[in-house]
């Protein structure tokens, strides 16, 4: 069967070498087994995410050689889809609205409380025994719906991860995480599991910052009755000092390189061969 993987960036930035990466890998790798590769913009926070940089992943992606099959799927024109879902966990029964701040989290949690993937503590269950009567009650506040994690949870679940086989799944190291909040429908958990399972991707290619969070995306797929793609996690590039190159470190974008005239092809090979630091632009 051909395969069918995607890159997925959020516009809250402009592209670096690090997203050039791994678009790279996905697409060469779908590229080289006749597959399918797809583009999707997560762009669900409206604070973060802004059109001015949807538009430049495109331009900048076709710049560096990668064309992509289908129309790009933009998460924010599919909003309903998400509510549908999360209506699908609360009829089982599955969601309840917290009401706590971050800051009432941190306090309540004491400092040898476990501590989720992310290094943040897990939060304590402390909304999850409210009656029907308080919810209502608060129902004008701010609040996040998260899944009850213990009821959520089915024994038995593994996922494939290439170079290493078969993978027990532990979900239960997120705690009742987050799917989504009253001013955002939905999570980047739940709408990343819904859209790879809508666009039949076979192969999901990523970083291995986000190989941690399989376990749980795992957990959605079981409960919403989603097929389970191969996962495929590759190395994140790194700067000369070893660092992880990233947005907020002012990571080099591709837009800076074409602007000082880098070729593109040239350093799409040097990319996929791991070099970090592009040619330096003509004379």
């Amino acid at each position: 069967m051909s395969i069918v993987t995607r890159f997925a960036p959020s516009p809250t930035g402009y592209l670096h070498l690090g997203h050039a990466f791994s678009a790279l890998t996905a697409w060469r790798r779908a590229r080289d087994a006749g597959g399918r590769f797809l583009l999707r913009l997560e762009d669900i926070d409206p604070t973060r995410c802004r059109p001015e940089y949807a538009a430049a992943i495109l331009e900048d992606l076709a710049w560096l050689g990668i064309d992509w099959d289908g129309q790009v799927r933009v998460q924010s024109g599919h909003l309903d889809d998400y509510a549908a879902t999360l209506e699908r966990l609360q009829t089982k029964g599955l969601l309840y609205p917290c009401f706590c701040t971050r800051a009432d989290i941190q306090r309540q949690a004491i400092a040898a409380a476990p501590h989720g993937p992310d290094g943040g503590p897990v939060y304590p269950g402390t909304c999850r025994a409210l009656s029907p009567a308080e919810r209502a009650a608060r129902a004008d506040e701010p609040y996040a719906l998260r899944l009850d994690m213990a009821r959520a949870l089915i024994d038995g679940l593994t996922f494939e991860e290439e170079g290493e086989g078969t993978i027990p799944a532990d979900p239960a190291r997120f705690g009742d995480v987050v799917l989504a909040r009253k001013d955002t429908p939905s999570s980047y958990h739940l709408c990343v599991t819904h859209d790879d399972a809508l666009q039949g991707v076979t192969v999901v290619t990523r970083g291995e910052d986000l190989k941690q969070a399989t376990h749980l995306h795992r957990l959605l797929q079981a409960l919403l009755g989603w097929p389970t793609p191969v996962y495929a996690h590759h190395r994140l590039l790194t700067d000369p000092t070893g660092r992880r190159l990233a947005k907020r470190d002012r990571a080099m974008t591709l837009r800076e390189l074409r602007a000082a005239e880098v070729d593109p092809e040239n350093l799409r090979r040097r990319l996929l061969a791991g070099v970090t630091d592009p040619d330096p632009p003509p004379e």
